[in-house]
């Protein structure tokens, strides 16, 4: 049976990235607008949070120990212990942009992109950072990016162009870190979600974060929807597999919409309103799926 509960009362303005540490035992996510990293320890239940001179777009672990980030204007190291932060590279630091989601490849590769700050221009880019600590650009004209994930056996990148309400695959070389041959993998144009931070099972279904109609979806490898589980807050943004067994599927979400210009509040209607347990984390158990360990930067 199907349970969901919010597990962390958190209250983020925009909590996003979930990232399962197995090896702690760990959830770490970030809230973006207030610029925090946040843990929780589910056996404990406790938290901690750091503070960050920026908005923080996405989190991922390092092999070197610490954590890589985005914050606003391009890629940093995060020391956990010291709560400093040390520039890589800027990106698109002269456009009136913030990174959003971003995730590591099998290989040890930071993918992220940015997101429009009113949600509204095509004026961003996708990016991956390599162990090298070179930047490459993999594509342009993105509202929002969001999403990044791979399919078990590393040949299918999907992306998410949430306000163009559309989930992109490409073919995926996992050897060099390229993808090619874009295609519409699923689109929610007519419909009341839009989809927002994705996760994939070790069987290659794809888990969405659906904002707005605030929705678990979970797609097959062909795009077909094989479930929808109704999370008791319309503004869920992603999802990450955790706990002992991978079989947890962790949510976070964003209390404030006060943030996003005309056509976001228009988009979002009734769902720009407070949510119950808005800015939360939730925890859905009981689905029979279990996800696969997330890689930790290799740079």
């Amino acid at each position: 049976m199907v349970k969901v509960e919010c597990v962390v009362e958190a209250k983020n303005c925009l909590g996003e990235g979930p990232l399962w540490d197995p090896v702690d035992g760990l959830l770490y996510w970030v809230d973006m607008l207030e610029k925090q990293v946040w843990s929780l320890e589910p056996k404990s239940g406790r938290t901690k949070t750091w503070q960050l001179p920026k908005i923080v777009g996405a989190f991922a672990l390092r092999q070197k120990g610490g954590a890589v980030i985005t914050m606003k204007d391009g890629f940093y190291f995060f020391d956990l212990k010291t709560g400093k932060t040390e520039l890589i590279a800027l990106v698109d630091a002269d456009k009136d942009i913030q990174f959003n989601d971003g995730k590591v490849d099998r290989r040890g590769r930071f993918f992220a992109g940015g997101e429009d700050q009113i949600a509204e221009a095509p004026i961003c880019g996708l990016y991956r950072l390599d162990p090298d600590l070179s930047v490459h650009k993999l594509e342009g004209g993105i509202i929002c990016n969001n999403g990044p994930s791979w399919s078990p056996d590393n040949k299918t990148f999907y992306h998410t162009d949430s306000f163009r309400k559309e989930m992109y695959a490409y073919d995926y070389d996992i050897e060099t870190g390229a993808i090619s041959n874009k295609r519409l993998f699923i689109s929610t144009e007519g419909q009341r979600g839009i989809p927002d931070g994705s996760t994939v099972d070790a069987e290659g279904y794809l888990w969405n974060a659906e904002i707005i109609s605030g929705q678990l979806v979970r797609y097959t490898p062909e795009g077909k929807i094989e479930r929808r589980i109704p999370i008791p807050c319309k503004t869920i943004t992603s999802a990450m597999f955790g706990g002992d067994k991978l079989d947890v599927i962790y949510m976070t979400s964003m209390g404030r919409t006060d943030f996003l210009g005309p056509k976001g509040r228009e988009l979002f209607g009734d769902a720009a309103k407070p949510q119950p347990h808005g800015g939360g984390i939730f925890a859905v158990t009981g689905t029979g799926a279990r996800g696969l360990p997330e890689t930790r930067f290799a740079g």
